[in-house]
């Protein structure tokens, strides 16, 4: 079984499973705790706000239906048709294109820029879900999508966040009820060393612009009733 067809296929077995119910997975927190507050980090540094906006691995389009009410042109990318079926599903009016991508196939990414042109995109927690010999290849498929206009906001769990989700996996009453199914399905994340992030997009061919922190919010709560945040850095890259 290659690399993608293991992706594909645990994603395929969360999507297929997870609610099509607002909030119902652990990562699809409200926009405005998360588009929200990126967006407000990302805009400044767009070079042409009209461009195509990517949100790339846009799972059940949440976020993806936030920024189409704020770009001219949305298109939600993912791995997984099921994940994409919920998306669809959210969103009867159209607001925004939904595209199955492969994000570590440069040839993809490539095929989709000849048809958008350069475009800005959106990255919540993508990379730290690639095995690390697909890291470099999604951020260069990354590079082929925004062209020379383009740019790219990213934003992943530092390294401190596994120990915080570890901890609450190993819990004395076991992970959190919508962290469950992610640890099932086999869709661990991965520690990204904090300063290999900027590293992958350098040797795609991109220059940081920004970077900074900000927690990456979830829709699970603790015992006593405390969301759970993730520390996470974000960082906005393009061409010189």
């Amino acid at each position: 079984m290659s690399v993608t067809s293991r992706y594909r296929d645990a994603w395929e077995g969360f999507w297929n499973e997870a609610s099509g119910d607002r909030g119902a997975v652990f990562w699809d927190a409200e926009p405005t705790l998360t588009a929200g507050r990126h967006l407000a980090h990302f805009e400044p540094h767009l070079t042409d706000a009209a461009l195509p906006l990517i949100d790339l691995g846009c799972g059940n389009g949440t976020q993806t239906r936030y920024f189409a009410e704020r770009f001219p042109h949305v298109v939600g990318a993912d791995l997984s048709a099921a994940a994409l079926a919920h998306a669809r599903h959210a969103d009867p009016g159209g607001l925004a294109a939904y595209r199955q991508l492969d994000a570590a196939d440069k040839a993809e990414a490539q095929a989709l820029h000849a048809e958008l042109g350069d475009a800005n995109v959106y990255v919540r927690g993508v990379l730290h879900q690639c095995e690390p010999d697909d890291r470099q290849p999604l951020a260069d498929a990354l590079a082929a999508l925004l062209g020379e206009r383009g740019r790219a906001f990213l934003v992943e769990p530092s390294q401190a966040a596994k120990t915080v989700l570890m901890g609450l996996a190993q819990g004395p009453a076991g992970p959190p009820a919508k962290l469950a199914p992610v640890l099932r399905h086999g869709l661990t994340p991965g520690a990204v060393p904090d300063e290999a992030v900027p590293e992958y997009l350098r040797a795609a061919g991109l220059t940081v612009l920004a970077s900074g922190e900000l927690p990456l919010v979830t829709t699970e709560y603790t015992a006593d009733g405390t969301r759970i945040e993730l520390p996470s850095a974000w960082v906005v890259a393009g061409t010189a």
